[in-house]
């Protein structure tokens, strides 16, 4: 019962996803020819949510579930990798036609399409899983 407000709040998060046409892979296609907006919209907007939230983490005002304060451990960084694994996550967007985040939601709306997808992303995870230790960390 305790975490019943993470339940609704990922309720609210689908049916946000769902409504603003963010589990579409038409959207998807126009974004990535360039036709619109929409998505480079969505995407935006959780980029500036996402740096407010990060500095409320920072600052403290965001604790976690036990009350701790929440530090995010600082990234390594590298061109390289960035390339490597922006390429590899946009040609798997690209190819399905949908982003990882809502494999879930989209589930819910279209079964056999998205079970390719969560097949797909459990295979990717399972051989980065095996590969992950001989990756440059």
């Amino acid at each position: 019962m305790k975490n019943i407000k993470f339940l609704v709040l990922g309720i609210f998060f689908a049916i946000v996803l769902s409504k603003s046409q963010a589990i579409s892979w038409y959207r998807f296609y126009e974004m990535f020819r360039f036709e619109s907006f929409h998505m480079f919209g969505i995407i935006g907007s959780a980029v500036v949510i996402s740096a407010i939230i990060m500095q409320l983490f920072k600052s403290g005002k965001i604790k976690d579930v036990n009350g701790n304060k929440i530090v995010p451990k600082p990234k390594q960084k590298g061109v390289v990798r960035t390339l490597v694994g922006g390429t590899f996550f946009g040609l798997g967007w690209g190819i399905s036609g949908a982003c990882a985040a809502p494999i879930f939601v989209i589930l819910g709306f279209k079964s056999l399409p998205a079970l390719v997808l969560l097949i797909g992303a459990l295979l990717g995870a399972f051989i980065y899983g095996i590969l992950s230790k001989k990756l440059p960390h």
